[in-house]
């Protein structure tokens, strides 16, 4: 939801439209905080939910004690994700980077307390998450109220929050629909390793792979967030030439970076396994999937960025529905087919995700190539010229 944000103030910051970007940021809040409530009762019900889908009952009923754990940090997204695209829309990004590696150190002395020292398991381990999410929360907020540097663009607490949602909503569901069906897709590898045979090897094996690739993926998006941020700014500023060249500057760079990381895990396959394991059947069935796990941190250098530069240019709606047909229409039932069909087993299921994610990056490829930057500056520009007034700025997604 929060790349709506991304939008909106990224191209109302390069038309200098400042006033309206603390109220988007609010707006953003309120939406993320409806969210949450309704989200929590998939959290609270997560074991039902789990057993139903045919998880085994060890996994639901561990996985129900930590869904429900994580509850309040739940709500700390809601506050913090929108925060956080409002600093990165102002190019703010080293004082969140501080921030951030403030909690994560704090954070993992936290952990090892609560989870080696007192036992607290996952337990434990879920509500350490939340706590330092809602740190994180504190920090930003207090950096956006005091700072100079949000002087202009912060104004304090304002009723205009609640006007003018349903088209900002429009903009917001379809920034939630993209980006969950990109999430939700990887995150259902996971459950549907859960379903094949051997199914503590398979979960286990494909989870350390999931932890490489969402490590490798979460670097990756803070090269998106740039591309979004960057693009958007120019977009709004009107220098469609410079929006182009951040994308082909902002690609080439990810691609030099996840050949290094993919020649990385194929070098050290059996290292990072032992990393997170001592089981020799896990090893060996981690070291099996590193191959696969190498291709898909290559495409890593590609499609998260094309995404932020989707979400700079405002094509959610349209980027939501090529997900759908790469990764559920095409990539989600071969993955099905080659696991439970075949030999192939996780593997099978992996393969899907490569095959979906390849289409997905290839027709984004297309996409960005045809683009007229030109047209997509005249939009913006056209967009920021009928805000004669606030409230006018403040529905600057009218139109995306």
């Amino acid at each position: 939801m929060a790349s709506a944000v991304q939008t909106v103030c990224g191209q109302a910051y390069g038309a200098r439209k400042l006033a309206a970007m603390g109220v988007i940021c609010q707006r953003a809040i309120v939406l993320h905080l409806g969210a949450a409530v309704l989200l929590t009762f998939l959290y609270w019900f997560s074991g039902p939910a789990l057993r139903a889908i045919g998880q085994s009952d060890d996994i639901a009923e561990q996985g129900e004690i930590f869904a429900r754990a994580l509850i309040p940090q739940l709500y700390a997204f809601a506050v913090s994700c929108p925060m956080q695209r409002f600093l990165q829309a102002q190019n703010i990004v080293n004082p969140l980077a501080y921030m951030s590696v403030g909690v994560l150190l704090l954070h993992s002395i936290l952990t090892y307390v609560v989870v080696f020292v007192f036992s607290c398991g996952l337990l434990g381990s879920a509500l350490t998450l939340s706590f330092s999410w809602w740190l994180l929360v504190t920090l930003n907020w207090l950096y956006i109220v005091f700072s100079p540097s949000c002087r202009e663009t912060w104004t304090g607490l304002s009723a205009q929050a609640f006007k003018g949602i349903w088209p900002y909503f429009k903009l917001t569901v379809a920034s939630a629909v993209m980006l969950c069906l990109e999430i939700w897709y990887s995150q259902g590898l996971v459950l549907i390793s859960g379903l094949l045979p051997n199914p503590t090897v398979s979960l286990d094996s494909i989870s350390i792979c999931m932890n490489y690739w969402n490590w490798d993926m979460n670097f990756m998006l803070g090269l998106s967030a740039a591309a979004s941020v960057r693009v958007s700014n120019e977009l709004g500023a009107g220098h469609p030439h410079v929006a182009k060249l951040s994308v082909v500057v902002v690609n080439g760079t990810s691609i030099i970076i996840s050949t290094v990381f993919s020649a990385f895990i194929l070098i050290f396959r059996v290292e990072m396994s032992k990393l997170f394991t001592s089981d020799s059947a896990v090893i060996a069935a981690v070291s099996n999937l590193t191959p696969l796990l190498a291709i898909s941190v290559f495409l890593n250098g590609i499609q998260p960025i094309l995404s932020g530069v989707a979400v700079g240019s405002g094509w959610q709606a349209v980027v939501a529905y090529v997900n759908i047909a790469t990764y559920y229409i095409i990539g989600l039932p071969i993955g099905c087919v080659l696991g439970f069909k075949t030999s192939l087993g996780v593997a099978g299921v992996w393969w899907g995700m490569i095959i979906g994610v390849g289409l997905q990056t290839v027709t984004l490829i297309v996409l960005t190539a045809r683009t007229n930057w030109t047209v997509e500056v005249e939009k913006a520009v056209a967009r920021l010229k009928r805000s004669a007034n606030e409230e006018a700025t403040l529905n600057i997604v009218d139109s995306i």
